[in-house]
């Protein structure tokens, strides 16, 4: 009887440590000591045996039993560290490793030519004032010497709010980032270096023109500009945001409003071969509006107009990032396509500097 109980304790442990998982494991403590298994029939059949041999056998199933017991418990505490190991052996990232091209954000063309706007005005000293998108008549019209009755006013296209209730007049949705120009002169004393980026609402949509889009205005008043430091700020601006070293500009009389004299600004340009090249050829292409501030603006901020003046320009942001990277069409800029953005847009962290380039 008790090489039968060895050979069976033999054969029960090989096979515990032969067990190539936890499952496989649970099989083999299952046939040893299940209900019916193997060790466990072994006990039922003591009651058949004489009392010594009863007595002798019972202790070796006993012994024997707590000894498989013992193994199976050591054997599933090292499968679980074998499948841990094997787990993180499969789950391990080498970090050394060059990672692998992902999905990645792109800069809009016009938050970037903002950034490029930015280097440059900031070069010539220049800081950068903001408003509100909801205006009043006053801020919007009046105070840049557009009257109730001035046509500008039907050239502008206006999206008037509602009337609140206990309000005077409508608020309107600003048509041109030049009430910020106000706010600033009202705000304090001369002199003033400003530039105004914005957003800017007229109700217009063709391949040009979006009901909102998105304007940049300067400011200089002091008491010594005149009209030749407006062109040479605008020769400068041109000539390093286009990233040329040469550029042709020509000042055509026009007439606005809130500046006078006025002029509006043409860049030399050629067309040939499907190619729009800024600075050379022999066309002329339309940028931008300027002038030196009316005298009427002034006073409208109680800044004493014999005393001050100045120039401003305005331009749309849009439009030179259409001009500078050959993008044909306004409304796409605000169709939220994603092809559109990774073939325009730019890498995130790849800054505009005027060390480095503003393009690159």
């Amino acid at each position: 009887m008790q090489q039968d109980i060895d050979t069976l304790e033999r054969e029960l442990t090989d096979a515990v440590q032969a067990a190539a998982d936890r499952d496989a494991l649970e099989a083999v403590r299952v046939q040893a000591l299940g209900r019916q298994g193997r060790v466990t029939q072994l006990l039922k059949g003591l009651g058949a045996m004489a009392p010594d041999e009863r007595r002798a056998a019972g202790q070796a199933l006993n012994q024997v039993k707590g000894r498989l017991a013992e193994a199976i418990e050591v054997r599933r505490d090292a499968l679980e560290h074998l499948e841990i190991a094997d787990r993180l052996a499969r789950e391990s990232l080498d970090v050394t490793l060059p990672i692998r091209p992902e999905a990645e954000g792109r800069i809009h063309p016009v938050s970037q030519v903002m950034e490029e706007i930015f280097q440059i005005c900031a070069d010539m000293g220049l800081e950068i004032a903001e408003g509100p998108d909801i205006e009043d008549d006053f801020h919007n019209f009046t105070a840049l010497n557009i009257p109730p009755e001035h046509p500008a006013r039907q050239m502008h296209d206006t999206f008037y709010m509602e009337r609140g209730e206990g309000e005077a007049e409508a608020m309107l949705l600003r048509t041109h980032t030049s009430p910020v120009q106000i706010r600033t002169m009202l705000a304090g004393p001369p002199p003033y270096r400003i530039v105004v980026p914005g957003r800017t609402y007229r109700c217009d949509s063709d391949q040009t023109h979006t009901p909102m889009f998105h304007q940049l205005e300067g400011l200089v008043i002091d008491e010594a500009t005149h009209m030749g430091h407006l062109k040479g700020t605008l020769e400068a601006f041109c000539q390093a945001f286009f990233e040329v070293d040469e550029v042709k500009m020509r000042f055509r009389p026009s007439h606005f409003p809130f500046t006078e004299p006025s002029a509006e600004v043409d860049i030399g340009c050629s067309r040939e071969g499907g190619r729009l090249l800024i600075g050379e050829g022999e066309d002329w292409m339309e940028i931008l509006g300027c002038g030196m501030v009316h005298p009427k603006v002034l006073e409208a901020c109680g800044v004493d107009s014999e005393r001050y003046q100045g120039f401003a320009w305005g331009m749309g942001i849009d439009r030179l990032a259409m001009l500078k990277y050959g993008i044909p069409d306004l409304r796409a800029f605000f169709d939220c396509d994603l092809r559109w953005l990774r073939h325009y847009g730019f890498v995130p962290l790849d800054m505009p500097t005027l060390a480095g380039g503003l393009s690159r």
